[in-house]
Order: structure tokens, then sequence, then C-alpha cells
């Protein structure tokens, strides 16, 4: 029997007792991740929970070892690896995860994560060798006035594709930071429910306004079939005292609230019967 380290057995219980005391636990992907940004990350993450960083092995032994939905969880550890444990729930926590990814310049040999565009417009170069340098990586870069401009927009390196070196110091050059560093989310655990990032990823204002939009018509709905609520039940009697106000005054019928009303509505009358006789006499 193959003898296993003593420090593997206290790892996996530690990473049992970090999963079994925080309500959401995340997988996310580190790679491509410096030191002093991940440094920097651990600081803001200390807010919420805890960043722990292990072997996949180890991980993957820890989370079936809590059992249940935990080891659905597993499925998603690949590549280099850590646990994010907080206490924030999943949507939360992925909105976290989005806003504390920064922007960074290439390098050259990265794949690019989306399609990187030069937008037409001025440059901050003096005229100057510069020009050549920026076409001969296919920037339509031109002198005018006296600046360098970039003559058009154009789609330098689409999504997916490798980004050059010269590409790379040509971007630097121009101050366009194409790569995103930060943590990857994989998949969130909480309550019993494992949510990837598909499901999590929410228009906030979308999501608002439909909210709005549904209470509305709710409230539109109650109205029109006189459902009597704590929402609704001003608007309906609102409506009910202009309706009975209508009926008297249509049927002549006095009340306090409508005798000036159909005082106003036999002078009118009067005052067009009036009319009609003067022009018969």
């Amino acid at each position: 029997m193959a003898h296993v380290a003593q420090w593997k057995y206290k790892e996996i219980e530690e990473l049992k007792n970090i999963i079994t005391s925080y309500p959401s636990i995340a997988i996310v992907g580190i790679e491509n991740i410096p030191a002093p940004q991940m440094q920097k990350l651990r600081e803001k993450i200390r807010e919420i929970g805890v960043l722990r960083v292990s072997r996949n092995r180890l991980i993957k032994r820890a989370l079936e070892e809590c059992g249940g939905k935990f080891s659905e969880l597993a499925k998603a550890i690949s590549g280099q690896t850590g646990i994010l444990a907080a206490k924030e729930n999943p949507f939360k926590l992925y909105k976290f995860i989005k806003a504390s990814r920064t922007k960074a310049p290439a390098k050259g040999g990265e794949i690019a994560q989306s399609d990187i565009e030069i937008k037409a417009g001025e440059t901050p170069f003096k005229p100057g060798p510069i020009v050549g340098e920026l076409q001969k990586v296919g920037i339509p870069a031109a002198i005018e006035g006296g600046k360098v401009v970039i003559k058009k927009d154009k789609v330098l390196v689409k999504a997916g594709e490798t980004i050059s070196k010269e590409i790379a110091q040509a971007l630097t050059r121009l101050e366009i930071y194409p790569i995103e560093i930060g943590l990857n989310l994989r998949a969130v655990y909480e309550d019993g429910v494992v949510y990837t990032p598909d499901l999590l990823e929410v228009d906030e204002e979308k999501f608002r306004q439909q909210i709005i939009d549904a209470v509305r018509n709710a409230l539109t709905l109650a109205i029109d079939r006189k459902w009597a609520t704590k929402e609704t039940i001003n608007y309906l009697i609102s409506m009910a005292h202009q309706d009975a106000l209508a009926l008297s005054l249509s049927i002549g019928f006095p009340t306090k609230e409508n005798m000036e009303l159909l005082l106003r509505k036999a002078y009118i009358e009067a005052l067009h019967l009036k009319n009609l006789v003067d022009k018969k006499s």
C-alpha cells in the first residue's frame, strides 16, 4: 500500500473545515494571475470570506468527503484551481468576482478573450516612425493636421486568436490593455444547489424593469377585476366614488357632494334653452 504523506490528510481536513464553515463555496480558476495581483485579490476577499489554493486532487477529495452536491461541484475542477468560501450568496459573489477583475497589457502569445478593436481617432503621438510601426501590425494610422490618427475602426485580433508580440507592443503604446486578470468563476454551491456562471449572469437593470412591469401589470389586473387588497383599495374606492358621482349626475339625484355640479349643469342647460327660445322669438 502506497504511503500517503501526513500533510495531505491535514490539508484535506482544513479544506473540509473551510467548505462547511461558509454558506457559499465556489470553484475558481487562478490561471495567469501574477503574484502582486493575487495578493491584492486575497486582501479584497478577506472582506467576504477566504481563498484557499491547493492541489486539485486534494480539493476534489475534500468536496467528495463533504458529500451531497459538493461532489457535483468537484466536476468544475480543472487547471489551476482554488476554493473561494464566502458569506455572500452566489449572485453577489459572482458580481464581486467580476468587479475584482483588472485589465493588463498583453505581452504576446496570449489568446484574445474577446475581439480587440482599435477605434478611429487621434493618438497622443507626434508624427514619426510610430506611423510605420502601427501600419506594420495592421493599424490604419496616418498623419493629419500634424497629428498621428487612426483612420477607421478595425478589429485587430479576433476572439480566440493569438496576440502576436508586435501587436502586443503596439496595443501597449496605445494604452490598450486587452488581458483581463482575475479569478475565473467555474461553479458555486449554496444550500444544496450548484450554480454555473451562465445562471449568475444577470442584467440587473433589465431585471429591475421586469419587476416594475410585473408589479404594474398585476396592479392593473387586480383593479380591473375589482380585487380588493391593501395596494388596490384606494384606487377601487376612488373609482367607485367617481362612478357614483357620474350616476348621481346623470339621474339628477342631489347629494351634498354633487349639488354644486347639479346646479352648474342646470344653469348651463337653462342658458342653452334660453338661447333656443330667443332664436325662435
